[in-house]
Formats: structure tokens, C-alpha cells, sequence
């Protein structure tokens, strides 16, 4: 998420709570995952195996829980709880707004675009020419759609990402993180019936140009999907997932967080990714190999009570 203007880090910090270490006079842009971060951005690290990588990332402005030594041109903003801070920030500068009307006043949609009843339109919406939005589609706030997009009925573009910390001894134990991301739909996308695709945590969710999903996909947050993909009904994908070019998903897909699907993989049908997977190949399987070797290995486990009768005789 980018700030409407730059804060002084200082602000930063006397809204936190927090120590401030390092350079004083930063003006922070926005507030991003490690994963995400470009320069001007505020980041947070609460667990030391992730110190160095948050660290030595682009961000400029880290909160952190324990005060180490401060990379050249940044600052540290020192608390017990990151996870909070970071929180905070989300919550004063992108604060939840509930619709007011069935399409925002501050959407603007392009000319040609055909928009069905009951479908609601969030705030700083932006879609594009000759789209077609189908009955009870809801389009939360921020999202960009491009040109000659189609919509199908029940979808929702742009929820929250489901993305919670865990706390001990608590009776409710777990702590959202809040999500100030957006959604980005690029042009020619066909989007079936009751789909859900989340907003990034902070940076954005993309569908490239020329991709297709069938009813009933989930798109997890942050993720990025290349352009002219194929998913067949029910697949579902976690979050952080990179997708590259013409990936096809066959029906039931399940798709773990935080992994690559290569350009021109095919995944067949009721597999379980859970882990990248090379470009130009066929899966199959939970988890999924390639095809050739898991039909082999289907050849062979068939022929067990064949072998098992064998050895008794």
C-alpha cells in the first residue's frame, strides 16, 4: 500500500510507540511484506530467523523487536509486539470504510461496461471498457479491473486475505493482520461464478491478461497469475502463489502457499501442489509429480496383491 503523501518517520514511530534508531529524517511512502517491499516502505520482522532477510530488503523502515544493527540509511522502530504495530498503521492509514450505496461514487467505470442488479462497487474502484459484471458480483474497494472483463454472478474481488497470528494463552488466539492491498484484474480475464479472489495483505493480487477461471476458484492473497492461465472448477490456490504464463489447473486443484507453477505446466485434476513445480510438464498426484512417473506408480501398486500371492505360493 502507497501512503496519499509521505510521513516523517518520526510520526511513524510517536503513532507506534516505538524506539526510534537510526536515520531520523526518513519520510516513509508505504507499508509492505518483506516479499513486496520497495524502497520507502515499512516493513515488520517479530522472529529472528527473519532479521537478516528483512533487513538487508529494499524497506527503509523496519519495525522490529529487538534493537540490532541499523543497515546504512534506515531506521528501526523498536516494540515488543511488530505484529501491532504494523496493525496500527494499516488501520489509521487505510482505515475500513462500509459501503454507503450500491456503487461508489468514487468508482469510475469504463464506457460500454454493462453493470447487472444488485452488484456492489466499492470506493476508488477503477473498471474498464465493455466489461460485463454479472447479478450479485461485489467488488471491494480499490480494485482495478481492465478492458472487456467478464464477471459471472456471486463473485467477490477483493476480500480480506486470511492471514492470522497465533497467540498463546489466549482465549481468542488468533490476531488478523489487516489487509490494505488490492486487487488487479488485467483485461480479457473471464472470471466464472462464485469465485473469490483476496486482496494482497498489502501489495496487490494479480490475474493476467487473457486468463480464464471456472465457477467456484479461490485465489489466495498476494497472488500473481500470468497471463492466458486456464483453472477448471473448485481449484484452490494459497497465498504468495506465483503462477507464470499458460498454467493450466484442472478441476479440484489445490494449490499450496508460497511456491512457483512454471509457464506451460498442466496440473490434472484433483492434484494437491505442494511445492514449485517446473514449467512445460504434466503433474498429477498428491503431491504432484510428473504424470508419466505417478501412472507408473499407479502400474505398480496395482499389481501388489498380484506380487503378494506370488511370494505366499
Amino acid at each position: 500500500m502507497k501512503f496519499d503523501s509521505p510521513i516523517a518517520v518520526k510520526e511513524i514511530a510517536a503513532l507506534t510507540g516505538a524506539k526510534l534508531v537510526g536515520n531520523e529524517s526518513l519520510m516513509a511512502t508505504g507499508i509492505n511484506e518483506i516479499h513486496k517491499v520497495e524502497p520507502g516502505d515499512i516493513s515488520f520482522v517479530d522472529f529472528e530467523k527473519y532479521y537478516n532477510k528483512c533487513l538487508q530488503s529494499a524497506a527503509t523502515i523496519i519495525i522490529i523487536n529487538k534493537e540490532v544493527e541499523v543497515p546504512e540509511g534506515k531506521a528501526l522502530l523498536v516494540t515488543d509486539d511488530p505484529f501491532s504495530a504494523y496493525v496500527s498503521l494499516v488501520k489509521r492509514y487505510r482505515p475500513f470504510a462500509p459501503f454507503r450505496s450500491a456503487i461508489s461514487d468514487t468508482a469510475v467505470i469504463g464506457e460500454g461496461t454493462l453493470i447487472a442488479p444488485n452488484v456492489a462497487i466499492g470506493d476508488h474502484v477503477r473498471i474498464g471498457e465493455n466489461c460485463i459484471i454479472q447479478p450479485n458480483v461485489t467488488i471491494y474497494d480499490h480494485t482495478i479491473i481492465g478492458d472487456n472483463v467478464v464477471i459471472h454472478a456471486g463473485t467477490v474481488i477483493g476480500a480480506d486475505a486470511f492471514y492470522f497470528k497465533k497467540r498463546a494463552n489466549r482465549e481468542v488466539m488468533y490476531d488478523k493482520l489487516v489487509s490494505c492491498g488490492r486487487t488487479i484484474i488485467e483485461s480479457d480475464v473471464e472470471i466464472g461464478a462464485n469465485c473469490t479472489i483476496d486482496k494482497g495483505v498489502s501489495g496487490d493480487t494479480i490475474i493476467g491478461r487473457g486468463t480464464k477461471l471456472d465457477n467456484m476458484v479461490h485465489v489466495g492473497h498476494g497472488t500473481v497469475i500470468g497471463k492466458n492461465c486456464l483453472f477448471a472448477a473448485q481449484v484452490g490456490i494459497g497465498g504468495k502463489v506465483t503462477i507464470e504464463d499458460n498454467v493450466i489447473l484442472w478441476g479440484q486443484v489445490g494449490v499450496n502457499k508460497d511456491l512457483t507453477i512454471g509457464k506451460g505446466a498442466v496440473v490434472l485434476g484433483m492434484s494437491g501442489v505442494g511445492g514449485s513445480l517446473e514449467g512445460g510438464k504434466t503433474y498429477f498426484g498428491a503431491p504432484a509429480i510428473e504424470a508419466r512417473d505417478k501412472w507408473k506408480e499407479i502400474a505398480l501398486v496395482s499389481r501388489i496383491p498380484e506380487m503378494w500371492e506370488k511370494l505366499k505360493s
